[in-house]
């Protein structure tokens, strides 16, 4: 499937709006809600999540912009990168990241003008991409942000 720039904006904007409207008024207590996950991976909460969601809307800035790949990032799996952002972000402020989330979101609306046409439809992608701008972060806002912030309070 060939994108345009115009869809892919426009997808982009509406996940954002979506998700920046359930975070924008979250109080301590939610932010700090735990999600649910296996006990081997890291204790994400609400927060880790949307940094998490954020650094891979900043990744597709960087490949947009042909930028290499950050030296601490390079050759980490999956597991190990999601371990990276979460600590370089869980002692950090919820307000530090919801204004990190919205700096990227101006960041990777200016990029996508910026790019070339042939970034958008020079080639076959999947239905879903690019997959960081909408798909996961819609993914990670239903599946872990939301749910999280349906469980009873202790």
């Amino acid at each position: 499937m060939r994108h345009s720039r115009e869809d892919v904006i426009k997808r982009t904007i509406q996940e954002f709006k979506l998700l920046d409207d359930l975070v924008s008024s979250l109080t301590d207590e939610d932010w700090n809600r735990l999600l649910t996950r296996p006990e081997t991976k890291d204790p994400w909460t609400v927060k880790d999540a949307l940094a998490h969601i954020t650094h891979f809307k900043a990744d597709v800035v960087r490949k947009i912009k042909k930028q290499p790949i950050p030296v601490e990032v390079k050759g980490l799996n999956e597991t190990d990168e999601n371990h990276l952002i979460y600590a370089r972000w869980r002692d950090r402020s919820p307000q530090e990241v919801l204004a990190w989330h919205r700096q990227v979101q101006d960041d990777v609306l200016a990029a996508l003008q910026d790019a070339p046409e042939a970034w958008f439809s020079g080639r076959e992608h999947r239905p879903e991409w690019p997959f960081d701008l909408d798909s996961h972060s819609r993914y990670h806002r239903i599946k872990d942000i939301e749910q999280a912030l349906k469980k009873p309070t202790k």
